[in-house]
């Protein structure tokens, strides 16, 4: 089991930073980096690009499966 869930480790972290590097900068800078969202921005989910939906539900897997490898030892 370990071994399994080692291997879609791998293969979640390798495409997460596939992911994140096919993905187009924003000319914000740092506006956003240390919390500069607002309330009226937690409605935003419709208005993601694609690559940034899949990039939160890899982000979200990987750590789940980062949780759960460190839990196995």
């Amino acid at each position: 089991m370990r071994t399994l869930l080692s291997l879609v480790h791998i293969v979640i972290s390798v495409v997460l930073m596939m992911i994140v590097l096919a993905q187009h900068r924003k000319e914000g800078g740092f506006a956003g980096v240390f919390g500069g969202g607002t309330q009226a921005d937690a409605g935003q989910w419709q208005r993601f690009s694609g690559l940034t939906k899949i990039t939160v539900v890899l982000a979200a897997l990987f750590m789940l499966t980062s949780l759960a490898l460190a839990l196995m030892r």
